[in-house]
């Protein structure tokens, strides 16, 4: 668990994750709620990253996370998006919607106010392979820029941590 400062921009994070995937000959797909696209923006700030990667969905809305990414509505209902099993859910998804090997994926509470019950900061990333299944809580501090820029990073931390 994160529970500090912002982290800073991803840096050489998402060339380090193309890199990893590249050297298992897998491809990455992202699901995006809270980040709206930032990490998939990142990844394709690399050169040669469409050798890996394959898309990414942004589900902002509650709803899109059932009916795009496959998310149980029950889950949903019950728990909220903000929730460890939604984001490995949306990490299952997008691997599967887009046919890739791996799948990330964000959810949280940019803020200024709470979500479901989750103060801002609250976020979760998820990693989901062909061998194992990550999730990471994240308390992250500060603005929604930096939240966001945060969850960036963790869910790119945690994906070069597994590949």
């Amino acid at each position: 668990m994160n529970t500090g400062a912002p982290h800073r921009g991803p840096g050489e994070r998402p060339a380090e994750v193309l890199r990893l995937a590249a050297a298992r000959g897998w491809t990455l797909a992202v699901a995006e709620s809270l980040t709206g696209g930032l990490v998939a923006a990142a990844l394709v700030d690399v050169p040669g990253a469409s050798s890996v990667l394959r898309g990414g969905v942004v589900a902002y809305a509650t709803d899109l996370k059932a009916s795009l990414l496959g998310v149980d509505a029950a889950l949903l209902a019950e728990r909220g998006a903000v929730d460890p099993d939604v984001a490995t859910a949306m990490a299952a998804g997008v691997r599967r919607v887009a046919r890739s090997d791996v799948g990330l994926a964000t959810t949280g509470v940019a803020g200024p106010d709470a979500q479901d019950g989750q103060a801002p900061g609250v976020v979760y990333v998820a990693v989901v392979t062909p061998e194992r299944t990550d999730v990471r809580r994240l308390d992250l501090a500060g603005d929604r820029a930096a939240i966001r820029c945060g969850a960036v990073g963790g869910v790119l931390d945690l994906a070069a941590e597994v590949l």
